[in-house]
């Protein structure tokens, strides 16, 4: 069955894919297209040469956006299925639906907020391209971190609730994470390559659409999985094994 769960993820995740597609391309590329038009103004003041287009904007916008999405979302929805397929029966008595939920805000958390706040999302014509390598080490890193921290607070919460009750089980293992996060993200260095006439007010539509696409994302593959999840009847017996009754 686990196959079938996965299945199930991947379809959530590519229905996901083109919802994204679609906000990215009302919100979301109009804030690139500025973002493109500020450096190429920016090169022709310093009386730099334009840099070949390999890629048109075109297909960037349409095809490969489109095929970056649900490329996206069919592989997240699938790793939330696998997921998902290990913890239902393992939580509590928790309906599908509602530990789908709760997978795809504790994935948002970890792979969205947490990493995002440290280092946001940037527009085209902002960052240093020397140090692209080391952005998108720091990146990965910290979502790796956030993991570790959110499962490594999970296990708190677990041992907590037993002495404490669900609620304040919940509120330890909160605010452990909580702490974790924020030394971590204390201790790792800072990265501000924003040129200082680069609008404001761009960069921050920018972000919010990015953090918009991921929003309908996970929203999208959390709510729909569960849902067919449901449908399908699935259900845990047998010390844990997938199976369904109907």
């Amino acid at each position: 069955m686990v196959g079938k769960l996965l299945v199930r993820g991947m379809l959530a995740g590519i229905a996901a894919g083109l919802l994204t597609f679609g906000f990215a391309r009302m919100v979301g590329e109009p804030q690139v297209d500025q973002a493109i038009s500020f450096e190429e103004k920016a090169e022709a003041a310093h009386g730099d040469a334009p840099e070949p287009e390999l890629v048109s904007r075109d297909t960037q916008a349409g095809l490969g956006l489109l095929t970056g999405v649900v490329t996206y979302g069919a592989a997240f929805g699938g790793l939330l299925s696998l997921v998902f397929a290990y913890a239902y029966g393992r939580v509590g008595a928790m309906s599908a639906r509602a530990l789908s939920a709760w997978l795809a805000l504790g994935a948002f958390i970890a792979l969205v907020i947490v990493p995002n706040m440290k280092y946001p999302a940037n527009p085209p014509s902002v960052g240093n391209p020397e140090t692209i390598g080391m952005r998108t080490g720091l990146f990965f890193l910290m979502i790796a971190i956030s993991l570790t921290a959110m499962v490594f607070s999970l296990k708190v919460r677990r041992r907590a609730v037993m002495k404490l009750g669900a609620w304040n089980g919940s509120i330890v293992a909160g605010l452990v994470f909580v702490a974790i996060i924020a030394a971590v993200q204390l201790s790792m260095p800072d990265l501000n390559e924003v040129p200082a006439a680069f609008p404001a007010v761009l960069l921050w539509k920018f972000r919010v659409a990015a953090i918009g696409m991921q929003v309908i994302m996970w929203t999208t593959i959390g709510l729909l999985f569960g849902a067919l999840v449901e449908r399908g009847a699935f259900m845990r017996v047998n010390g844990g094994a997938v199976t369904r009754s109907a």
